[in-house]
C-alpha cells in the first residue's frame, strides 16, 4: 500500500510540474528560514552554557536611587568582594572581583599586540571551569602572573613554548605566563577574553585605588560569584542586600544602595532594567524571531493548501473512481498525506542546501558563528520532526477536503466546488499578505528609528577624528613632543588626552555640591578629565563662557558643564558659579551644548569636564583634511613608534565607533528585512500559482470575452480584481496590528521617531504593487492568448 501511495504521489508531482515546483520552492524556503531561526534561537538560549557551573554562577549588581529614579548597574566598589567573603562566605563557593574589559598591550621581546583582557581574583578561572591546555587554573595566585587564551598565546609567541615566559603588561610590569586556556566559545559572555591578569597586580600598579578617600563611594569594578551547592539564590540575594549600605557614609546612604545577584542564565537575554527591575532584553527578540519562523513556515503551508484545494476539480474524478471501487476515506486521506510528506521531504533536502549556502552571510548579518550540526542526532530528529509537522499541516486540509467528495456527483459530472469552497483559500491569502506586510512595516520602522538616531545632532565633529587607547607610560610621558611633532608634520590639526573617548563615559561621580542646591538633591554627574586641547580637537560647541586655555593658570580648578548639567543645577548664569567636588571648589568657566557620548537613543546625561594631565587613558587626534587619510595615518604611526618602539599602532575612527552603537538594532533590522523579503516572496509564489490556476480555469471565458470585443486591459482588470481585493483586506488587518506592536517597541527609546502616514502608505502601496505584478503576468498572458485555441473544442 505504501509503495502504491508513493508511486501515485510521484506521478502526480511529475504530471503537475509547475504546481509541484511552486509547492516545493515555497516549503523549502519556509523550512530554510525556520532552520536558520532555529539555529539562531539555539545559540541565544545556550549562551554561556559551556561553563560547567552555569546554573550557580551569578553577577553581583547594585541598584542606586538618585532623585527618585532607581538605576541598575554592574559597577560596584572594589572592596565589596572582601566584605561579602568575610560576612557571608558560607553562601558562596567562589567570589571574584573583576576590572572592566579593555584592550591592553602585551609585549614579548620588544614586539607587542593589543588584546582584550581583565584583572580577576584567583577564583575566577575555577569558577568558569576553564579548559586549560597548559598550566593550571590556579595560575592567578601568583600576583605577577598571567593566563593567556590559546589564540593570544599563538599570536604573541608563535611556536615558542609560552609557559613561564615573561611578558610586559601595558609596557610596564613583567608578568609570567602560568597557563594557556582554550578560547571560549563565541556565544559566551567572556568570548573575547584573551587574557586574565591577577587582581592584586591591578591594586599594586594603580596607586590611585589605594589613595581613594572613600572607596565605598566609587563604583569602578565588577563582581562575580559561584553560589555554594546548597545555597538558594533569592535567599542569598536578600541577605547581602544592605552590605554596601552599612559601609557608606550618612550622605551617601541617601542613594539607597542595594546589592543583589543576577544568575548567569539571565545575563544575555534579560539585560534591560528600569526603576531597579528587570524588564527583559534580548528575550524579546527570541520571542519575535520564534513567531516570525512559525509564520513563515505557515505561509509556505498555506501555499500548499491553497494550490491543492484550488485544483480539487482536477482530482475529483480520481476520488470518485477510487471510492466507487471500494476505497474508504481513510485510504484517500493517507494517499494525499503521502503526497504532501514526499513534497516536504524533497523540500527538506533543498532547505538544507539553502541553509548551508546562506550561513556565511547569515552569520555575518546576525553576528553569530552557527553551523548546521550534521553530527548531532537531535538536529536530525528536530529536522525530521519539522518535516513531518509541515507535511501533515500542509496536507491535512487538502486531504480532508478532497477525500470528502461524493462519488455519485463526481462521476455524473454534476460536481462543482462552488463559491463557498473558495472562501478558505481567500482567507489564507489574506493571512499570508497580512503577515508579510506586518513584517515589512516592522522592518521599515526599525531602520527609520536607526536613521533618526543617526541624524541626531551630537554637538561635536566626528569626521577625521581617531581614538588611540593609551596603555603604557611612554605615550603619556611624551604627550607634548608627540603632539607638536604630529602637528608640525601636517598629519593632524590637533590632539588631546582624556580619561576616555568621545563615545563613552568611564566615570560617574556623585560628590558634587553647589550654591542653591535643593535639599534632597543628589548630584551625580558623568565626570570627564581632559587636556587643554580637548575642545579644539573635537570641535565641541560653546554655548556660554569660554574653553580651557593655557593662558589661565586658574583653569587647573576650572570646570566646564554641558547644558544638561547647568540646567540640573538650576544656574541662570552658570559662568562664574562655584561647584564643589568632594569639598574642593571649581569655578564654572563655560557651558557646552549637550554632546552625545553614550546611547544615541537616550537624553544626554549631565556631564562635567575638568583638567587633569595625570589621567591619560585615551589619545584623540583629528587628521588633517588636506592630507590623504592613509598618508596621515602612516605619519601618525611613525611618530608614535618613534617614542614607543615595538608597540603596534592601534586606533579607531570615532565615526565607526559611534556607528557601532546602532549595531544591535541594525542587525535586528537586517534579519527582519531578510525574513520579510522571504515571507513576501513565499506569498507571491502562492499568488502566482493561484493566478496560473485561475487563468487556466477561465481560459474559455477569456476567449469568449475577446471574441465579444473585450480589450486586454478589460481582461487584466477582470482577472486581477479578486486578488487586489484580498490584498486590500490584508492591508486593513496588517496596518493596525503592525502599528500597535511597533509603537510599543518604540516606547523602549526615549529619543525615538514616529510611525508616519507616508510610511504606512508607501509600505502598503509597495505590497499592493508586488501583488499586482505577480498576478499580472498570468493575467496578461491569458488575455493575449488567441481565442481560437481556447474555443476550438466548443
Amino acid at each position: 500500500m505504501l509503495r502504491s501511495h508513493t508511486k501515485v504521489a510521484w506521478r502526480n508531482l511529475l504530471k503537475n510540474k509547475t504546481f509541484s515546483l511552486i509547492n516545493i520552492a515555497g516549503l523549502s524556503i519556509g523550512m530554510a528560514v525556520t532552520m536558520l531561526i532555529g539555529l539562531w534561537l539555539y545559540d541565544e538560549l545556550t549562551f554561556s552554557k559551556n561553563h560547567e557551573h552555569y546554573n550557580r554562577i551569578v553577577a553581583i549588581k547594585q541598584n542606586q536611587t538618585f532623585n527618585g529614579v532607581t538605576g541598575t548597574q554592574n559597577a560596584v566598589p572594589y572592596l565589596l568582594g572582601d566584605e561579602i567573603r568575610d560576612k557571608y562566605g558560607s553562601d558562596f563557593k567562589y567570589i571574584s572581583m573583576a576590572s572592566w574589559p579593555y584592550e591592553h598591550l602585551l609585549k614579548y621581546n620588544n614586539q607587542g599586540i593589543f588584546k582584550t583582557g581583565n584583572y580577576f581574583e584567583p577564583d575566577f578561572p575555577e569558577m568558569l571551569s576553564l579548559h586549560m591546555l597548559k598550566g593550571t587554573r590556579a595560575g592567578l595566585k601568583d600576583p605577577h602572573s598571567i593566563l593567556l587564551s590559546a589564540s593570544a598565546a599563538k599570536a604573541l609567541f608563535g611556536n615558542i613554548e609560552p609557559l613561564d615566559q615573561l611578558i610586559k603588561l601595558d609596557g610596564g610590569t613583567d608578568v609570567k605566563v602560568t597557563g594557556v586556556y582554550e578560547d571560549l566559545p563565541y556565544n559566551s559572555a567572556f568570548h573575547d577574553l584573551a587574557f586574565m591578569a591577577p587582581w592584586e597586580l591591578m591594586l599594586t600598579t594603580e596607586t590611585w585605588i589605594r589613595e581613594m578617600e572613600n572607596p565605598w563611594r566609587s563604583n569602578f569594578t565588577q563582581a562575580y560569584a559561584q553560589l555554594a551547592d546548597n545555597a538558594d539564590l533569592e535567599k542569598v540575594s536578600a541577605k547581602i542586600k544592605d552590605v554596601k549600605l552599612r559601609k557608606v557614609r550618612a550622605q551617601d546612604a541617601a542613594f539607597k544602595p542595594e546589592i543583589f545577584l543576577q544568575p548567569m542564565s539571565e545575563w544575555h537575554l534579560y539585560n534591560d532594567w528600569k526603576d531597579g527591575k528587570n524588564i527583559g532584553g534580548r528575550i524579546q527578540f527570541v520571542w519575535l524571531f520564534s513567531i516570525i519562523g512559525a509564520f513563515v513556515l505557515l505561509l509556505a503551508c498555506i501555499n500548499f493548501m491553497n494550490l491543492s484545494t484550488a485544483r480539487s476539480e482536477k482530482r475529483a474524478k480520481e476520488v470518485g473512481i477510487r471510492k466507487a471501487i471500494g476505497s474508504i476515506r481513510g485510504q484517500l486521506v493517507t494517499q494525499f498525506l503521502s503526497e504532501s510528506l514526499i513534497i516536504a521531504l524533497i523540500a527538506l533536502m533543498l532547505a538544507l542546501v539553502l541553509v548551508q549556502v546562506s550561513l556565511p552571510a547569515f552569520n555575518d548579518m546576525a553576528d553569530k558563528r552557527v553551523n548546521i550540526p550534521f553530527n548531532n542526532p537531535l538536529f536530525w530528529l528536530a529536522a525530521l520532526g519539522i518535516t513531518l509537522f509541515t507535511g501533515l499541516l500542509a496536507g491535512s486540509y487538502p486531504a480532508l477536503y478532497l477525500s470528502s467528495f461524493e462519488p455519485v456527483k463526481v462521476l455524473k459530472g454534476t460536481f462543482r466546488a462552488g463559491r463557498s469552497a473558495a472562501i478558505p483559500r481567500k482567507m489564507m491569502v489574506v493571512v499570508q499578505f497580512a503577515v508579510s506586510v506586518i513584517l515589512i512595516i516592522g522592518t521599515v520602522v526599525v531602520f527609520k528609528q536607526i536613521k533618526f538616531a543617526q541624524s541626531r545632532p551630537i554637538a561635536y565633529s566626528r569626521e577625521g577624528l581617531i581614538s588611540i587607547p593609551v596603555r603604557n607610560e611612554a605615550l603619556a610621558k611624551n604627550y607634548e613632543p608627540i603632539r607638536q611633532e604630529l602637528i608640525a608634520s601636517g598629519a593632524i590639526t590637533d590632539m588631546t588626552f582624556s580619561s576616555g573617548s568621545t563615545t563613552e563615559i568611564n566615570a560617574v561621580n556623585n560628590g558634587y555640591t553647589w550654591k542653591g542646591m535643593l535639599p534632597g538633591t543628589q548630584g551625580n554627574f558623568n565626570a570627564v578629565t581632559v587636556s587643554h586641547d580637548y575642545g579644539k580637537t573635537i570641535n565641541w560647541q560653546i554655548a556660554d563662557g569660554r574653553d580651557f586655555s593655557r593662558t589661565f593658570a586658574s583653569d587647573s580648578t576650572a570646570m566646564i558643564l554641558n547644558e544638561s548639567a547647568a540646567k540640573f543645577m538650576g544656574f541662570k548664569n552658570p559662568v562664574g558659579e562655584i561647584v564643589k567636588v568632594d569639598g574642593k571648589p571649581f569655578t564654572v568657566i563655560g557651558v557646552i551644548k549637550d554632546m552625545v557620548m553614550e546611547s544615541p537613543y537616550r537624553p544626554v546625561f549631565r556631564t562635567v569636564f575638568t583638567l587633569d594631565y595625570n589621567t591619560k587613558e585615551n589619545l584623540t587626534a583629528r587628521l588633517n583634511p588636506a592630507k590623504q587619510t592613509s598618508a596621515a595615518l602612516v605619519q601618525v604611526e611613525e611618530v608614535l613608534k618613534k617614542y614607543n618602539p615595538g608597540v603596534p599602532f592601534l586606533y579607531h575612527f570615532v565615526d565607526n565607533v559611534y556607528a557601532d552603537k546602532f549595531d544591535a538594532e541594525r542587525r535586528i533590522g537586517k534579519l527582519s528585512s531578510f525574513f520579510a523579503v522571504l515571507a513576501i516572496f513565499i506569498s507571491c509564489l502562492g499568488l502566482f500559482g493561484m493566478a496560473s490556476f485561475m487563468a487556466e480555469q477561465r481560459m474559455k471565458e477569456v476567449g469568449v470575452r475577446k471574441v465579444m470585443g473585450a480589450t486586454v486591459f478589460n481582461l487584466w482588470r477582470l482577472m486581477t480584481k479578486d486578488f487586489v481585493q484580498l490584498v486590500l483586506i490584508a492591508l486593513l488587518i496588517a496596518v493596525p496590528v503592525a502599528y500597535y506592536f511597533m509603537n510599543d517597541w518604540l516606547k523602549n527609546f526615549q529619543y525615538r521617531t514616529d510611525i508616519s502616514l507616508w510610511l504606512i502608505l508607501s509600505t502598503c502601496g509597495g505590497a499592493l504593487l508586488i501583488a499586482l505584478l505577480t498576478v499580472s503576468y498570468q493575467s496578461i498572458k491569458a488575455a493575449l492568448m488567441n481565442p481560437v485555441k481556447s474555443l476550438r473544442s466548443e
